[in-house]
Formats: structure tokens, sequence, C-alpha cells
């Protein structure tokens, strides 16, 4: 597992990669626009957050376990995010579309963010959006012939599995301070809300992820396996907290 400094040196190093070639021509059919635009126009707006209330749960809660550079790695994080915001934004603009302003799916997630203080909850539901996001931006990849578009799907994904591995690292930190009563509800609780907001994804965005070659039986798959490695990154290190305590 990494500590928060590593993961500050991680999203700073990231920063200088520069893995879009801007100057290359959008290139997109009227079909392909058809099938993926709700989508994008959805996704970058959720990409844009200014994550005021993630930074505020995250200042309580570092504060309390004494890791203050917490704080500045989940800034980072957030700033990454902001870039692909920006970057699906500029696509927008280049093919004269509108960048929207409001879109339910994303009103209601906010709201839900907006009124949870709990560490737990906020790493939990960061988790299953990056988790959905990975098929997402690899959905929008294979949608399209538009090499710019792919550019930037590539830029995303890239960045994606690091975030997944950021907050299941956290997400098991507070899981291994559980008993182990805490850790069995946990773990149902993981699975009925990551699967919930999984259905909740792609009932919203089904024509992307069909336009990409999924149905919905290759998509649930995928976040099945998904599911699986997150719960077992967090068990195992369960186990090596055990070990660790048993060895003190």
């Amino acid at each position: 597992m990494k500590t928060s400094n590593q993961w500050i040196l991680h999203f700073k190093e990231n920063a200088k990669r520069q893995r879009i070639d801007w100057s290359l021509k959008p290139e997109i059919s009227e079909q392909e626009i058809s099938a993926i635009l709700h989508s994008l126009q959805a996704w970058q707006l959720g990409e844009t957050s200014d994550g005021r209330h993630l930074l505020k749960a995250v200042t309580r809660y570092a504060n309390q376990t004494n890791d203050p550079a917490y704080i500045e790695a989940t800034a980072l994080f957030i700033k990454e995010e902001q870039k692909h915001g920006n970057n699906l934004g500029i696509y927008l603009d280049r093919i004269g579309k509108p960048r929207i302003k409001a879109d339910l799916g994303d009103t209601l997630f906010r709201k839900v963010r907006y009124f949870n203080a709990n560490m737990e909850i906020w790493t939990l539901t960061v988790t299953v959006v990056e988790s959905t996001a990975q098929i997402f931006y690899q959905s929008m990849k294979d949608a399209t012939r538009c090499k710019l578009l792919k550019q930037i799907c590539t830029d995303i994904l890239i960045d994606e599995a690091p975030h997944i591995e950021f907050q299941t690292e956290r997400l098991s930190i507070i899981f291994n301070s559980k008993t182990a009563l805490g850790k069995a509800l946990s773990l149902r609780a993981y699975c009925i809300f990551y699967f919930s907001t999984a259905f909740v994804v792609w009932l919203a965005h089904k024509k992307l992820f069909k336009a990409g070659g999924n149905t919905f039986r290759k998509y649930m798959i995928k976040m099945r396996y998904k599911y699986n490695r997150i719960i077992n990154r967090i068990t195992a290190n369960s186990a090596l907290f055990s070990n660790n305590a048993i060895a003190h």
C-alpha cells in the first residue's frame, strides 16, 4: 500500500504526462455522435465537480487519523478528474456541441455526496463510479473511429486504474478498523450499493455501452469482475493487517 505522500508524488508526476495530440482534428460521424453525445455531455459535467464536499469530508477524516498528507493527495486526485472534464469539454467545443449544465443522474449523485460526511461512503461511492468509468470510456473509445476522441479516452483510462487503487487502499484502511461483525455487515452493504449503482449507470448510458459492444450481460460480467478485484484487495489487506497485529 502506498502512503499519502507516495500518492502525492504519483499524481504530481502523472500531471506532467501529455498523451493527447491536440493538433488532431475531430473526425466523428453523425451516427457516432448520435450514439455517444448524451453520455459524453453527462460525463463531462460529472468530471467537472469542484470536490468541495469531498475535501471537507477528507479534511475531517485526515485530522482524525493524523494523516494530513491525505488532504493534498485527494486534492490532486480531484484535479486529475477535472482534467478529464476539461478535455471532454474541449472535444465538445471542437465538434460544435454544447456543454450541458444539468443532468438528472449527475444531480442525484451530487445530492447523495453533498449530504454525506462519512468517509467510508464517500470512498465506496467514488470506487464504484471509477469502476463504471473504466467500462464507460472503453465503450466510448470502441464506439468511434475518431483518433482524437480515442486518445482522450485512452488518457482517462490510464488515469483510472490508479484512481481505483487510491480509493480501494483507503477503503481497506477504513474496513480494517472494524470489528469482525462490522466487516461482515460492510461487505454486504458494499455489494448492494455497488451493483445498485452499476445498474443505475447502465440505465442512464445503455445507448453508449451498447455502441461500444456491451450487452447488459457483458456489462454486468465486467462489473462483477471489478467488484471481486476490489473485495479481494480489501480482504487480502485485512489478512495482512491481522498478521501484522499478531507479529507486534
